[in-house]
Formats: structure tokens, sequence, C-alpha cells
């Protein structure tokens, strides 16, 4: 049984690495279900030749809108994106207050201040640190069938994207206020507040409901001009 496994984790290890040439394709959202749908050749078709939409549709189920790039299964999209929305800044912050990130984030804000996403993520066990009251979602039998991933848990990632604009250092601030453990401020003016057990820096697009771009968010990057560090921390910065 065991030389069946091991062909096939290295069959999905192979599989996944071509879909990381997809610009769009969010690895740390949809690494877990993306590799589970490879292996059963659940999304093996294209849009033209549908054969297999419906039976890709359950495969990814509820991950679908955010992973169906990383197998061709995306009807593609008009470029209206700026080039604003494609670049953005990210940062750890030294002192967080995770429970409060989660208190803070379980339920709908009722002032509607911001909007919250929680797709479930794969890491170390040795990378886990216990903490009160964290969820986590446990492997089913179907998914405890890849070798590789015997030293790995599945746990929740978090963040809140800011509804409205706003500018890099006010993103950071309010990010710091809700004890988030990072945030990633895209220069198109939209701020996302990143949870303690997030990969890469949770979701690397710009979802802001009410941040739409152009002249306004170009006046918040220049407002914000004397704050840039001009290179001297590139690491910082991500083109997306």
């Amino acid at each position: 049984m065991l030389k069946l496994l091991i062909p096939l984790a290295l069959l999905t290890t192979v599989l996944f690495l071509t879909i990381h040439t997809v610009d769009s394709c969010n690895e740390a959202v949809c690494g877990s279900v993306v590799s589970k749908c490879l292996l059963t050749k659940s999304c093996n078709c294209d849009l033209k030749n549908c054969t297999c939409c419906k039976e890709c549709f359950n495969c990814l189920s509820y991950l679908y809108s955010e992973c169906c790039s990383c197998v061709d299964m995306c009807p593609k999209p008009n470029d209206t994106g700026t080039d604003l929305s494609r670049k953005s800044h990210v940062e750890d912050f030294d002192e967080v207050v995770p429970q409060l990130f989660m208190v803070l984030t379980e339920l709908p804000d009722p002032h509607k201040r911001w909007e919250t996403k929680t797709f479930p993520v794969d890491m170390e066990f040795n990378h886990y640190e216990p903490k009160k009251e964290i969820k986590i979602t446990m492997l089913s039998a179907e998914q405890e069938v890849d070798p590789a991933k015997q030293n790995m848990i599945t746990v929740n990632c978090t963040v809140a994207f800011w509804a409205q604009c706003m500018s890099w250092t006010k993103c950071k601030s309010s990010c710091l206020s809700m004890g988030a453990s990072s945030y990633r401020w895209f220069h198109d003016g939209c701020c996302e507040c990143i949870g303690q057990y997030c990969l890469k820096f949770g979701i690397n697009e710009s979802r802001c409901s009410e941040c739409p771009g152009g002249e306004e968010s170009k006046q918040l990057v220049d407002d914000d001009e004397d704050d840039y560090d001009y290179g001297e921390h590139d690491d910082d910065d991500e083109d997306v």
C-alpha cells in the first residue's frame, strides 16, 4: 500500500508545481484542495470541452471561485485592474494580540468597516502553537492519503479587508489596533489585516469593497510618499 501512495504523492507534487505558473493561483488558499482534485482527476478538462465542469465544481466546493484558476477552469476576466492594485507592501508586527483579532473577526462587523474571509491552510505541526479557542479543521480520511502531509496540521487563516481606501500608515495602525499578526497594504489604497495562522501574508489580491482605485488611490500613495524607504526594505514589497 505504501508503494502505491508514494508515487501518488509525487504525482500530486509535480501537478501542483505545474499550476504555480498561473499568476492568479493562490497557493496558500488552494494548495490542499487543488492537490486533492488533481489527484482524483476531477478537473481534468477545460472550459471548451467542459465534460468535467460539474465534477470539478463539486471537488473545489466553496473554494471554486478562489481556486478555479489553479486548474485553468476560470473564464478569462477583462484586464481592468490598475498597476497599483498589483503591488503591495507587507509587514509583520512584533507585538500581536491574536485573541483580540479573533474576537473582532469572528462575526461580521456591525458597522461594516471591514469584511473578513476565512480559509483552511496547511502548516507544519512544529510551527503550530496551540492557543485558546483556535478552530482547527481536521483532515478527512480521503485527505490523509498523502504521506508528505503526515507532519502537517490544517488550521484556519482569517484576514480582514477594510472597506474604505486608506493610506499606508493608517493601514498599519488600523491592523495593529485590531491585534493582527501582519498586514498587507495594496498600492491602490486597499488594506488587509492578517491573522496569526496565515501563510505568505494572506490573500495577495486587492478586495476592499469600497476602494475602487484610480485617482483617489494614487493620491493616497502620493500622500504617503515621505514614508517610503525607497529600497531600504525591498523584501517587504511584493508585486501581485
